[in-house]
């Protein structure tokens, strides 16, 4: 089936790579207009150029979601051009992995202020919009450290744990307005994610674990995201957790 967005809106974070990007070009493939949003001007000018032969009308929101006003922004310019928004994806992250013992706690902080507090910005300028109708679709990116807390990912996890557990406080708050919230919680996946971790020891380790498994790959995320928004609107998926068949934990 094809068109199955038509004449939705969706605003997609961290667009320039990865997950991010594979899921706005999923969007627009099924008819959604798609905003994208990173801080990478030119990675997202290529992919603005492959949403427009989709049809999708691409607007480009070069933004650093860290800063919270940044991510309220991009929600606002996004309904400011497009007259509403229907679909806001949350994927904006970074995965920064070391010891607790040995942490760089102004990096655990940028962390914990992109992975969680932008992620909250955003919904929330979302949501009068959303409200106002009747309608609409909030899906943040979690991961399965969001389930499973392991040695050398404290602060992530506590990230992606938070991610879970304001997702489904949220959709509790608003499933009486027809908006529906959905988390994905996705294993290892083949992205950049993880060439930002700056500790040498646990880089290689995750690098390593990752070399032993045949890994999810962007557009599996992008899949689950699609399936997600495109279900009759009184069907929410609250959770997906997927994990590569070669993962145990």
């Amino acid at each position: 089936m094809k068109n199955r967005l038509r004449d939705r809106v969706a605003l997609v974070t961290g667009a320039s790579s990865g997950i991010g990007e594979a899921t706005a070009l999923a969007l627009a493939e099924q008819g959604a207009k798609v905003a994208i949003a990173a801080r990478r001007k030119d990675r997202l000018e290529q992919l603005a150029g492959k949403l427009t032969e989709l049809g999708a009308e691409p607007l480009l929101l070069v933004a650093d979601l860290v800063r919270e006003t940044e991510a309220q922004r991009i929600v606002r310019e996004a309904e400011a051009h497009y007259g509403r928004l229907d679909i806001l994806v949350n994927n904006a992250g970074v995965m920064y992995l070391e010891p607790v013992a040995e942490a760089d706690l102004p990096r655990w902080r940028s962390m914990l202020e992109l992975n969680v507090l932008s992620l909250i910005a955003s919904t929330q300028a979302a949501l009068a919009g959303m409200r106002a109708r009747g309608d609409g679709h909030i899906v943040n990116v979690a991961s399965v450290a969001g389930r499973v807390a392991n040695p050398g990912s404290a602060a992530y996890a506590a990230t992606k744990f938070g991610v879970v557990g304001f997702s489904e406080a949220l959709r509790r708050e608003v499933y009486k307005d027809n908006i529906r919230v959905s988390v994905i919680e996705p294993g290892m996946v083949d992205t950049e994610l993880r060439e930002h971790i700056a500790h040498a020891a646990s880089q290689r380790a995750v690098n390593l674990r990752a070399g032993e498994m045949r890994q999810l790959q962007a557009e599996d995320i992008a899949d689950a995201i699609l399936f997600c928004v495109t279900r009759p609107d009184y069907v929410c998926i609250n959770e997906v957790l997927m994990r590569p068949t070669d993962q145990e934990r």
